[in-house]
C-alpha cells in the first residue's frame, strides 16, 4: 500500500499540501505533504494501514497551542481528530465522577461543559487552550493543577494496534511523558467529583479575568520558555532587555515577556529565530539556560 492508496481511500479525509502551520495559535509557518482528518475509530481502523505504509512520519495536530511550524512544505502526514474524538462522557463511581473524553475536544471547552454540569476538579484547564491528546502527552497544566492531578489512563493507536496506557506508565515530569511522537492518543479518561456548580464556574471567571490582566491576546503559543526552579522566564527575558525585542514579524509581548506574538502573514522561522536570540541573550546575562516549553516541525533543534 502506497500513499497514493491513502489519497484514493481517504478520499475528501485527505488533503495534498495541507497547511499546518495556519492551524496553530501563532497562525504562521508552512504545509505538510497531507492531512488526514479522522473522525472516528471506524475511521482510524479503515485508514490505518495506508498512514502507515505511505511512507511518511506522522505529526499529530490538536489546537496547535504549543507548537511552532518552519516556513515551507514538510514531507509528514499530519493527523487531525474530529467528529467522535470530541465527544465527553461522565458517569458516577461511589464517590467519583469518571470522564471519558476524546483527545480532539479543547480543555476549555471540556473545563466549562464540567463545571456547568456540577463535575469539579478541572476548571484550572479553561487556561490552556490545547486538545486533550496534546495535554495527555505533555502533561499540560496551569493554575495549581495538571493532567496528572486526575488523568487514570489514555487510549493510545501505535502500529495498527490500540492499548490503554495507565497514568503509571505515562511517568509524567514537567510537560513531558513517556509517550512518543508517533503515539496517537485517541481518549482520555479522567476522575473527577461531583460538587457546587456555581463554585466551579466562578472559579473558571477568575482564571478568564487573570489571564485577560496578565497575558496578552494575539497570535501565541502561551508561555515561550519554562519557569526555572525559583524564577521567572519572564523576569529572566526581561532582566535581559528582551521586553519587545522584535525579529521580522515576531515581537516579544510588552504586555508578558515570555510571550512572543507573530504578525499576521508572518514566519515561522522569524518565530524560531526569536526564540533562539532570546535564549543566547539570557545565557549572557545570567547564565541560565532557558528550555522551549513549545513543540516544533522543520526545525532543526528545539
Amino acid at each position: 500500500m502506497s500513499f497514493d492508496e491513502l489519497l484514493k481511500a481517504g478520499g475528501a479525509r485527505v488533503k495534498e499540501h495541507a497547511p499546518f502551520g495556519a492551524r496553530t495559535t501563532y497562525r504562521v509557518g508552512g504545509t505538510v505533504r497531507a492531512l488526514v482528518t479522522l473522525s472516528s475509530m471506524a475511521d482510524l481502523e479503515e485508514l490505518g494501514p495506508a498512514m502507515l505504509a505511505s511512507g511518511l512520519a506522522m505529526f499529530v495536530l490538536g489546537n496547535g497551542s504549543n507548537l511552532l511550524v518552519a516556513d515551507g512544505e514538510h514531507e509528514v502526514l499530519g493527523v487531525h481528530l474530529v467528529g467522535e474524538f470530541e465527544e465527553l462522557r461522565t458517569r458516577e463511581e461511589d464517590d467519583v465522577v469518571v470522564v471519558d473524553v476524546g483527545a480532539g475536544l479543547g480543555l476549555p471547552i471540556a473545563a466549562r461543559r464540567l463545571a456547568k454540569s456540577g463535575v469539579v476538579g478541572f476548571e484550572w484547564a479553561v487556561g490552556v487552550p490545547g486538545s486533550f491528546g496534546g495535554a495527555a502527552v505533555m502533561n499540560a497544566g496551569g493554575h495549581g493543577s495538571d493532567m496528572d492531578e486526575s488523568l487514570v489512563s489514555v487510549t493510545v493507536w501505535h502500529d495498527g494496534a490500540t492499548r490503554t496506557w495507565s497514568k503509571e506508565l505515562l511517568d509524567y515530569g514537567y510537560r513531558a511523558s513517556s509517550l512518543r511522537s508517533d503515539d496517537l492518543v485517541t481518549a482520555v479518561r479522567l476522575h473527577l467529583r461531583a460538587g457546587d456548580s456555581e463554585v466551579a464556574q466562578e472559579r473558571i471567571r477568575e482564571i478568564v479575568r487573570w489571564r485577560r490582566e496578565h497575558q496578552p491576546g494575539g497570535a501565541n503559543a502561551g508561555s515561550a520558555f519554562r519557569n526555572p526552579e525559583n524564577d521567572f522566564a519572564g523576569r529572566l527575558i526581561e532582566a535581559a532587555g528582551c521586553k519587545g525585542l522584535r525579529i521580522g514579524t515576531a515581537v516579544i509581548s510588552e504586555k508578558h515577556a515570555n510571550f512572543i506574538i507573530a504578525d499576521a502573514d508572518g514566519r515561522g522561522n522569524d518565530v524560531y529565530e526569536l526564540l533562539t536570540t532570546v535564549r543566547e541573550l539570557v545565557r549572557e546575562s545570567c547564565g541560565v539556560e532557558l528550555v522551549s516549553e513549545h513543540r516544533f516541525l522543520g526545525f532543526e533543534t528545539s
